[in-house]
């Protein structure tokens, strides 16, 4: 596997030279170059409402000289990341994911909370085959449905049904530039993106759905009635200063 290090409060990924890189990260977002995806650490209570984000984490990457570096917020615990490859045929994916469920959605059911959080599920993938941008965007759109897949099957109950993500997720894929433009559910690519998003996703989602089990019984408990289920999502967990911190 390509190197991943862990060094609080950051999680790199080196992607192991440049490769163009597509996300919606909130440090270089879109088509940019990059050898680096970077994963920062936070607790809610370090961002108010009223807080640049963004400026402070320009400065937080430049005092570490990685200012280039596609970059993704959490506040999952990153000591909880989850890794998977996949080889098809020539095409190897690698899959590095942290996974919180905190601020959980349904698509299509936006929840009302009163106290949003930031725990998220942030993913990054890196290829090994050569892509077109039109190949990357097709890409993402596996990774997007892999991810939807592994969080639907961990059955977390939400008021219109299980959670399919959360409201602030972000994927980043990485690839050589290449030629390739199809990248669908039918091609090599598209099913070592997919496997490999899937099985990182569904073994970060359990781990997180262990660590806050007792929680989730109060919840599926709660949730007998489903037409007056209030989302359960911004109460406090026992022993933490708020559920939003995973």
């Amino acid at each position: 596997m390509t190197a991943v290090t862990l060094k609080r409060p950051w999680l790199e990924f080196d992607l192991g030279g440049d490769m163009q890189v597509l996300s919606w990260a909130i440090n270089r977002p879109g088509f940019v170059t990059a050898r680096r995806i970077f994963w920062r650490e936070v607790r809610n209570a370090d961002l108010s409402e009223d807080f640049d984000v963004a400026r402070w984490l320009s400065e937080e990457l430049e005092d570490r000289q990685a200012a280039d570096a596609v970059t993704l917020l959490t506040s999952r615990d990153i000591g909880r990341y989850k890794q998977a490859t996949a080889s098809v045929g020539g095409t190897t994916a690698h899959c590095v994911a942290t996974v919180g469920l905190t601020n959980a959605e349904r698509v299509g059911f936006r929840t009302v909370r009163a106290h949003p959080g930031r725990g998220t599920i942030n993913i990054a993938i890196r290829l090994t085959a050569g892509l077109s941008q039109t190949g990357l965007l097709e890409t993402l759109s596996i990774a997007t449905q892999a991810r939807t897949a592994a969080i639907i099957e961990v059955g977390l109950p939400l008021r219109d049904g299980p959670a399919t993500g959360t409201g602030t997720d972000c994927i980043a894929v990485a690839a050589p530039i290449g030629t390739c433009t199809y990248a669908g559910l039918h091609t090599d690519i598209g099913e070592a993106v997919g496997r490999a998003v899937y099985r990182a996703t569904l073994a970060g989602a359990r781990d997180w759905m262990d660590e806050f089990a007792s929680a989730r019984s109060e919840w599926v408990t709660n949730a007998q009635d489903q037409r007056s289920l209030q989302n359960p999502l911004h109460r406090p967990l026992p022993g933490r200063t708020g559920c939003n911190d995973c």
